[in-house]
């Protein structure tokens, strides 16, 4: 029996010494899935463990199915009112932010690595997308409650933007191939467009409302919560194979696919977040740890000055650049601008997305997988570690509702009726008188604003400060003044 029970010791002992070891590190600010991926390495050829693993087809696979699971997951934890709160401008991150991202990021590797245009774009492409692994677990973790614009911005991108990373990877795949045609293959790359994105839109919100459906049926009996989740991961992992295979992106379907379960059979959902949250961390887990194997740090020696250089330009350059292009016509503050530029993270998508070229057979495959993990490593441990740092320095955490300084600070020391008239705020206190006194408070701030409120905006008012305290329903129902000195 030792060939089942020395593997079982030997995966058991590693997810254990990865996971105590991850408690201690989020103390001090490293990433649960750093500490994944650098066991892994620790375990493979050039670590302690000495194991070699080359097995591409069996990583391509669990990442897949481990990105599902998580995906679900995420969809699961997305309300509606967030989902309408982030969606246009998460949309256009996730399709033109991903193109512009990868645009720029090719340049530095025409630049820096020496690549052709061509390979160079599918350089971009691995690394262009966010990842909703790292995007969902370091939120969540991360100790601080974001603003509802921030953080659905920035959940939604992740959860849709893979479908983009997965169009231009194998698009620019397929122009690399010996003896592609121009012509048809960009036909094809057009073709696979209306593919990936109208199949799984339909599968996911198809298979989303009939799986709702379903539940809520399945409610009128005594189901232990335990079961449903397992039958919501299998029905989820379904919608991904299913998609997949009529050629339309899995990604984009399963975390569809979540989302309408989770909203339009919320009562049944509820109790099984639990399990379903073990499931998405069981998965993190085993895909980081295998994707730590699939590397060889003594390989990756030659490459390292190149593949920072294409890290910090993605990093301090093309991502800001993206997102600043894409926010603008949605008036986000600078602060929550600079905030979602820097929440840029790259996790295991880039990782699996690197090996379609080496599964392909690809020139340069090993290099572009080499510098993949150089993005994913660096974005760890740069952009994951500063998290909350970063959202207190740019002033878009929400405040502790336990701490009453915080509250202050926050939401300002007077509170008023959002239908009180501006002007008379503006008499009382000697503030600079509006155009329009007779309009009320709260629709006064939504236009200076210029988009829909969330809790925590603020809007000056000459000597003063006017912040929404509370959205209901869309709307501001409490505000508060504070006046500055």
């Amino acid at each position: 029996m030792d060939f089942v029970n020395l593997p079982l010791l030997a995966a058991s002992a590693l997810v254990f010494i990865s996971v105590l070891a991850g408690l201690f590190s989020v103390r001090i600010g490293f990433s649960f899935l750093l500490v994944f991926l650098g066991a892994g390495i620790l375990a493979g050829e050039d670590g302690l463990g000495g194991y070699r693993f080359d097995d591409y087809r069996l990583s391509f696979w669990v990442g897949n199915l481990a990105l599902a699971v998580i995906l679900l997951d995420g969809g699961m934890r997305t309300n509606y009112a967030r989902f309408r709160t982030g969606l246009r401008p998460a949309s256009v991150l996730a399709t033109v932010g991903v193109l512009i991202c990868a645009a720029i990021t090719a340049l530095a590797g025409v630049l820096f690595v020496g690549l052709d245009w061509r390979t160079a774009l599918l350089l971009g492409s691995i690394v262009g997308s966010t990842d909703a692994a790292a995007v969902f677990a370091l939120l969540t973790r991360s100790g601080v409650v974001l603003n509802e614009r921030v953080a659905a911005t920035l959940e939604i991108e992740s959860g849709m933007n893979d479908p983009m990373a997965v169009y231009l990877t194998l698009s620019f795949i397929a122009l690399l191939a010996p003896g592609a045609s121009s012509g048809s293959a960009w036909s094809a790359v057009a073709l696979s467009f209306l593919q990936q994105f109208g199949w799984g839109g339909l599968i996911g919100v198809g298979g989303g409302f009939a799986m709702a459906a379903l539940l809520r049926r399945v409610a009128t009996r005594q189901v232990e919560s335990g079961i449903l989740a397992l039958l919501i991961g299998a029905s989820g992992l379904s919608v991904f194979a299913a998609t997949g295979m009529a050629g339309g992106s899995s990604f984009l379907a399963v975390y569809l696919f979540g989302l309408i379960v989770a909203n339009r059979a919320a009562r049944v959902v509820g109790p099984t977040l639990a399990a379903m949250d073990g499931y998405a961390w069981l998965a993190q887990a085993g895909m980081f740890l295998l994707l730590g194997l699939l590397v060889t740090p003594s390989r990756m020696l030659d490459s390292v000055v190149p593949a920072l250089a294409v890290v910090l330009t993605l990093i301090f350059v093309a991502r800001p650049v993206a997102v600043w292009l894409c926010l603008r016509p949605f008036h986000y503050t600078a602060r929550e601008t600079w905030y979602i530029s820097w929440v840029g993270l790259r996790g295991a998508v880039p990782i699996v997305l690197a090996l379609f070229p080496l599964l392909a057979g690809t020139p340069h495959a090993g290099l572009l997988f080499n510098i993949a993990f150089m993005v994913v490593l660096t974005s760890l441990l740069t952009q994951g570690s500063t998290i909350a740092l970063m959202a207190r320095k740019l002033g878009v955490a929400m405040p502790d509702p336990a701490d009453e300084r915080q509250l202050r600070a926050v939401f300002l020391d007077f509170q008023f009726d959002p239908k009180t008239p501006v002007g008379s705020i503006c008499e009382f206190y000697g503030l600079p008188m509006p155009a329009d006194a007779s309009m009320p408070l709260g629709d006064w701030m939504v236009a200076q604003l210029r988009r829909a409120p969330v809790a925590g905006d603020s809007v000056r008012m000459g000597p003063a400060a006017l912040v929404v305290r509370e959205v209901v329903g869309g709307k501001i129902s409490s505000l508060g003044l504070g006046l500055k000195d």
